[in-house]
């Protein structure tokens, strides 16, 4: 195993997932002292940086570059060179780029710290009512292959089930869910959380779902289910 490096030279930032103010204040600092700033996208990150005044230098590092780039940016941060990872919103790793260099400065020693900040899912979690003793963070689920295989492996789950769905397919998901999960199981959803039209749904599924069928469907969502009950 490789030597640890003593000093920090990868920073995981969280970014405002709605609210501009959501971001902390040890995250604009850390962003003004850095090297440079990998970018899930720069020209959303770039509106972001304006809004806080800080120039900085920004490397693209999203889902279809991150295979290639990783190797050269370990070499770049074994050099000293210090770097911040921020998705274009919330915590970099959760549904967004981020893993594969985690995962690579752990197996070489490479000291990285994960600042605590805004992410989707623990505020849908706790609005919805639903147990937060335990739960599964299932993100995205598979678009094809694999997504029946996967709903079936949850229909038994007794933890509170938290999904992040895209507006074009919430309705279909709401749909499924009906059918695997039964159209009497609770569930709650939000949508656009921490922004101006911000808005939580609860009732069964079968009652989400037919609200869905009508209603204006923009936003990016969280689904909270509740868990499977034996009662």
């Amino acid at each position: 195993m490789a030597q640890p490096q003593e000093e920090t030279v990868l920073y995981l930032v969280p970014t405002p997932i709605g609210n501009l103010e959501d971001i902390t204040l040890r995250a604009i600092r850390v962003l003004k002292e850095v090297d440079v700033i990998l970018a899930e996208d720069t020209r959303t990150s770039g509106k972001l940086l304006n809004h806080l005044g800080i120039e900085k230098r920004m490397h693209s590092h999203h889902l279809h570059n991150e295979h290639k780039a990783v190797a050269h940016l370990v070499e770049r941060l074994k050099k000293g060179e210090k770097m911040a990872l921020i998705s274009d919103a919330g915590t970099p790793g959760i549904s967004d780029p981020g893993f594969l260099l985690v995962r690579a400065c752990v197996q070489e020693g490479i000291k990285l710290e994960c600042l605590p900040g805004a992410t989707a899912f623990v505020p849908a979690l706790v609005k919805s009512g639903f147990s937060t003793d335990r739960f599964t963070f299932e993100g995205f689920l598979p678009v094809k292959k694999g997504r029946q295989t996967r709903l079936q492996s949850l229909a038994l789950e007794e933890r509170t089930m938290i999904f992040y769905e895209s507006p074009h397919r919430v309705l279909k998901t709401l749909e499924q869910f009906k059918e695997v999960f039964g159209p009497d199981r609770q569930a709650s959803v939000s949508r656009e959380i921490s922004k101006m039209f911000e808005e939580t749904l609860n009732g069964t599924l079968a009652e989400l779902a037919e609200i869905f069928t009508t209603k204006a469907i923009k936003g990016e969502f969280v689904v909270v289910v509740d868990g499977f009950s034996k009662k």
